[in-house]
Order: C-alpha cells, then structure tokens, then sequence
C-alpha cells in the first residue's frame, strides 16, 4: 500500500471521531434550557408603567361590574317572567 492509499484509509476515521468530538458536547438539561430562555424572553418585553396599570385595571374594574349588572338585569327580568308564566298556568 502506498502513503497515499494509508492516508486516505487513515483520514475518514480521523474525520469519525472529530465528528464524535462534536456531538458530544455537554447537553443542557430541558428544564433549565426552558427557564434560561424564558427569562431572556421576558427581558424584551415592555412592562407597562404604574400609572398605566393602575388605569387598565379601573377599566378592567368597570367593565366587569357593568357587565355584572346588565347580566342580573335581565337575570331578575327572565326569571320574574318565568315565574309569572308558571304561576299562570298553574293557577296558584
């Protein structure tokens, strides 16, 4: 065999474990990839201010104790007819 057909020979196992040396290298646990990438992540947001907060909140407030009403609203309305609707029937 000549030096050229050794070194070819020799070269595609050199390859196999410089591409070992390549898969190798320590993997990061999922959980703690899955942390260290959510902390980065909420380091680009834009966190509203107290004041802005504090306003989106009230309106959340109101919107919510309006909506409250106008749902027991028609509740009492629906459920007044209801019974009247029964006791007509009924006769009672």
């Amino acid at each position: 065999m000549t030096k050229e057909e050794e070194e070819k020979t020799e070269k595609p196992k050199q390859d196999k474990a410089k591409k070992a040396d390549k898969k190798s290298p320590k993997q990061v646990n999922p959980i703690t990839r899955y942390f260290r990438e959510t902390r980065g992540e909420l380091r680009k947001v834009t966190w509203p201010t107290r004041e802005e907060s504090w306003r989106l909140t009230a309106i959340v407030l109101a919107v919510s104790t309006l909506m409250a009403a106008f749902l027991w609203v028609w509740d009492l309305i629906f459920s007044q007819s209801i019974h009247m609707l029964i006791r007509a029937i009924v006769g009672a």
